[in-house]
């Protein structure tokens, strides 16, 4: 009697995985042992060595090309690190996410914010399934703050969502209800120049390089230095909007919110700033819409009297005039001009936006992703601002990895206008991932249809933008024991 070979033995009993069975049957009469060995070598699968006679590792060698998907229920989290990189355009940490089988998920902390934000969460995710994302969000939720201090909890929920849309085998815009849009329009901030023709130029660049959405910088930083610009600026570092390292006499002018400096803008200064911004438009003109970013720290009726006199310039909306959480003074403002005002880049969570919206405070919202909560979370905050007639801009000024992360969002989002492009000058930004080649084009990125984010970190590339003095992914395993009760009710 002809001997069965093990192998064919244990397969009649464990039948193999559809990818295979055509090198395993040779009839429909049965199993042909010679054309499946002949199969199998031509497939480089050489079965010269029969593992001694084992058949499970004979069958694990045999389909160990077999693309298999993950299987979600049975994934966890193992393991948590993070590498900063700096000027892309500034610093972001970035988190990279183990599981038990060999899936990364990759996220991002917002620019700015230290990698300790995410860090800290490590022990409260380890040994957890990743697909459950707004389970995890929720446990999470109470260790994040507004602007950077977001910045943990948000990169984490990056993370999760490119773990989860590699489990499934789906890109990430599909676990969030699919897409509205297969491309996302970019908005291009635009670097000042040391003088108007400088300026110019930089304008005339971005339209060459096809960005059909773009915002410029016109505060009063600008016009600082003229006499009879500014009312009670000589004791303010007024040009210091973002050095907090500075106190001044006054006190640091970074750190002052906006209403307390009782720094006015002159008529003289009004109106050169008004000079300027047409200049600008003769140069753009007016088929691209153009938004004006941040402006310096003064009232609410400064505020007032600038939107004024940008009205015949038809901006796309005045972002920040004031702080996010002045609902009031937003609202007499937005009700006094008829430039669409905007804000939003600072706050963590839905409910504070929806304060703004109830009260009609504000025309457009400007989420930054990296700190509203991540993809779901900013995903409901634009789905309540759509049911309520208001529109929604994106900020964003990262690397690609959170790029991608808001691309997903906005293409499931209805009300969707644009997103923020920081990078646009970073040399060899877009070669930080691979996955997309290339990620922009003339002004707009097309929605990837592979599981997850769509990108994986080119690890070659990054680290020439590793922050100096950091580490890459350097192990974590102080942060893995959770040393504080978490529940936040009684």
């Amino acid at each position: 009697m002809k001997k069965v070979h093990p192998l064919l033995e244990w397969l009649k009993k464990n039948p193999a995985p559809t990818a295979v069975q055509p090198h395993l049957t040779g009839s429909s009469t049965g199993v042909d042992r010679r054309g499946f060995l002949r199969n199998s070598a031509l497939g480089g699968l050489s079965l010269g060595m029969l593992f001694d006679g084992k058949p499970e590792r004979e069958m694990e060698f045999i389909t160990q090309r077999v693309k298999r998907e993950s299987k979600p229920s049975d994934l966890k989290i193992t393991d948590m690190r993070v590498a900063v990189l700096q000027g892309v355009p500034f610093s972001s940490p970035i988190i990279r996410i183990d599981t038990n089988q060999g899936l990364v998920g990759w996220g991002e902390v917002r620019d700015g914010a230290s990698a300790n934000y995410a860090l800290t969460l490590k022990s409260r995710i380890l040994g957890k399934n990743p697909c459950n994302v707004e389970q995890i969000f929720k446990q999470i939720k109470q260790f994040g703050g507004h602007s950077r201090a977001a910045g943990g909890v948000c990169g984490v929920e990056m993370a999760l969502w490119d773990l989860a849309g590699k489990a499934y085998n789906v890109p990430a815009y599909q676990l969030l209800g699919g897409k509205y849009r297969d491309y996302i329009r970019l908005y291009a901030d635009t670097p000042e120049g040391k003088d108007y023709d400088e300026f110019a130029k930089h304008m005339v660049r971005r339209r060459d390089q096809g960005y059909t959405f773009l915002k410029m910088d016109f505060g009063i930083g600008m016009i600082a230095d003229t006499p009879g610009m500014l009312v009670g600026a000589k004791n303010w570092s007024v040009k210091q909007q973002w050095n907090d390292s500075q106190p001044g006499k006054m006190g640091n002018y970074a750190q002052t919110k906006h209403p307390f400096t009782r720094i006015q803008v002159t008529k003289k200064g009004i109106d050169a700033l008004a000079l300027h911004v047409s200049k600008v438009r003769d140069i753009v003109g007016y088929e691209t819409p153009l938004a004006a970013d941040h402006f310096g720290h003064f009232d609410v009726n400064t505020a007032i009297q600038i939107g004024k006199a940008m009205e015949p310039f038809r901006l796309a909306w005045l972002e920040d005039l004031v702080p996010w959480f002045y609902t009031d003074q937003w609202k007499q403002i937005s009700d006094a001009i008829d430039t669409p005002t905007l804000t939003g880049e600072d706050i963590f969570g839905k409910a504070e936006f929806i304060k703004l919206i109830d009260a009609r405070a504000i025309d457009m919202i400007h989420p930054d992703l990296a700190s509203s909560g991540g993809l779901l979370e900013t995903k409901k905050i634009g789905d309540y601002a759509e049911e309520n007639g208001i529109p929604m801009a994106m900020h964003f000024a990262g690397s690609p990895i959170c790029m991608m992360a808001n691309v997903h969002c906005a293409a499931a989002t209805e009300n969707f206008v644009a997103l923020e492009h920081h990078g646009v000058d970073v040399d060899g930004w877009e070669d930080i991932v691979t996955g997309m080649k290339p990620i922009v084009d003339k002004g707009f990125v097309k929605v990837p249809d592979k599981p997850g984010l769509g990108v994986e970190l080119n690890e070659d590339v990054a680290k020439k933008f590793l922050k100096k003095g950091a580490t890459w992914f350097a192990p974590t395993d102080s942060w893995n024991t959770r040393d504080s009760a978490d529940r936040d009710w009684s």
